[in-house]
This record gives structure tokens, C-alpha cells and sequence, in this order.
């Protein structure tokens, strides 16, 4: 399974159920610790952004089903905590959303190129590793062959999907005479990145302007699963190397207003409405 089936991430910037259900153990669960929060709580927030009860309760079986959830019983209550891979995924969500700037302004001119072969008969294997690939930053140079700036240590993915046999990895920098702007042009598709940033910062600046005094849990939920939409095929190329007026730069700052505004009474929130239970 590939993170960007776990995430969830459809191609509009609407999130899916799953991606708000993640943001929602992403915001207030995951830096709780062993923690699971009672199914009640959770159809009460995720109502709050527009996901009926039922909704919730077909979600949450389905990501028990995944792996990605764990269920436990309190009395005649049901309450769902985090499991190990799930932990993981959120884990990279973070650093991703939280820690990485939209722009990278610290590129050491190194690239890491990734080549694999997979038997015609592992479509669901090969469709996995892309997923994993793009979620890192890598895009198709040529048929194969997928490069991303900087080193990345992708030997984890590989390992977790059982490829090591079958990719080979390097770390190298490109010859003066390789037009960079060129190859990146080729290999990413700058203008649907840069267009998911537009729509990001238009929709929060507007809502930033609106005075909006809404939820601020409900909102925070909107917010980073539509940051997530946002970042997830962005490789964080260069910005030397990248359009000028490059739209990330001023889309991550509005997330960032909007996050400032919202963590403390979000919070404050989920500590009135989360009934919640140590995970055993």
C-alpha cells in the first residue's frame, strides 16, 4: 500500500474522508501518545466539515481493514487508535507539512537517481513504489529512471516493499553542460504544482479576509488535509532553479497564518469534545 493511497489524496482539493480522518488523529492524537479516541467524538468533528455519520463509520472499518486503525473496546463503547504504520505515515506527514519549507532554498546541487525493472506482473508493486517515489520527490527523467534533488534515503521504502533486488539507487551531480531548468521542465509538471498553489492561497487569504469566526477545529481539518492536496506531487525543487515568483513561498505563508490562528483554540476544543481512552 502506497502513501499516497493511505493519504488519500484525490485530484481536487476537496479531501476525501480518509485524508480528513488522518488529519483529525494528525492533529490531536498523534502527539498524545498511546491514545484512541471514542467513535462518537470523532463523527461529532468530522461532522463539523461536512462528513455524515455514516461516512465516518464506513472510514473508520475500512482503515481497520487497512492496518490502518485499531479498535478497542470500552463497555459498550467503540474507540479507534492509531496503528504502527499509520503512526509512520503521520510521522512523514509532519516533517512534510510541519518542519520542510514550500521552497527549498538549501539545495547542495546533488540529485538522487533511482532505477528499477519489475516484472510485468507486479502492477500493484510497481504502482506502490510510484506512489512512494512521488511522495519523496522523485519524478521520471526517463523511462525507469526517476530522479529527485538532494540525497534521498529511500532505503526504507525499498526495503518495505521488498525491491531491493530489483533498485538500484546513486547520488550524484549533474555535468556542467546538463541544462537543469531543461530537465526539471521535463520531469515535473511545474504548472499543475504552481496551479494547486494559487488555489491554496486564494481560498485561505480569502478566508483569512472573511473574519470568519467558524470552528476552528473544522477549519484546521480543512486546512491541512488541502496543504496536504497542495505539497504532495511538489519535489521541492530548487528554487534557483524554479519560475520566478514561484506561488509556494507566499501559499505556505498563508498556511501558516491561518494554522498560527487556529492551534490554540482548536486545541482547547478537542480537549472539551474528545472522549478519549489509553490504547492498550
Amino acid at each position: 500500500m502506497g502513501d499516497d493511497d493511505i493519504l488519500d489524496t484525490p485530484d481536487s482539493p476537496q479531501p476525501r474522508p480518509q485524508s480528513l480522518m488522518l488529519a483529525f488523529f494528525g492533529n490531536h492524537v498523534l502527539e498524545e501518545g498511546n491514545l484512541c479516541v471514542y467513535s462518537g467524538s470523532i463523527i461529532d468533528v468530522l461532522g463539523r466539515v461536512g462528513v455524515g455519520e455514516q461516512a465516518v463509520r464506513s472510514t473508520l472499518t475500512r482503515m481497520v481493514n487497512r492496518g490502518l486503525l485499531q479498535r478497542q473496546r470500552e463497555g459498550r463503547r467503540m474507540y479507534f487508535g492509531l496503528t504502527p504504520q499509520a503512526t509512520r505515515v503521520l510521522h512523514d506527514g509532519r516533517t512534510r507539512i510541519w518542519l520542510q519549507g514550500a521552497v527549498n532554498d538549501d539545495w547542495d546541487g546533488s540529485w538522487t537517481l533511482l532505477g528499477f525493472s519489475l516484472p510485468d506482473s507486479w502492477q500493484r508493486r510497481r504502482h506502490d513504489l510510484r506512489s512512494r517515489l512521488t511522495w519523496s520527490g522523485f519524478g521520471v527523467l526517463y523511462s525507469g529512471l526517476w530522479i529527485a534533488p538532494g540525497n534521498v534515503d529511500v532505503s526504507a521504502v525499498v526495503s518495505e516493499l521488498g525491491l531491493a533486488a530489483h533498485v538500484k539507487v546513486f547520488h550524484a551531480q549533474a555535468d556542467e553542460a546538463t541544462d537543469i531548468e531543461s530537465m526539471i521542465r521535463d520531469t515535473w509538471d511545474l504548472e499543475s504544482i504552481a496551479a494547486r498553489y494559487v488555489t491554496f492561497d486564494k481560498r485561505w487569504t480569502a478566508h483569512l479576509g472573511s473574519g470568519s469566526g467558524d470552528d476552528p477545529i473544522g477549519t484546521r481539518l480543512r486546512l491541512v488535509s488541502e496543504w496536504l492536496w497542495t505539497i504532495r506531487t511538489d519535489p521541492r525543487l530548487p528554487a534557483r532553479h524554479l519560475p520566478p515568483a514561484w506561488p509556494a513561498r507566499p501559499a505556505r505563508e498563508t498556511f501558516r497564518r491561518v494554522a498560527d490562528r487556529t492551534a490554540a483554540p482548536a486545541q482547547r476544543m478537542a480537549q472539551e469534545l474528545l472522549e478519549t481512552a489509553p490504547l492498550r
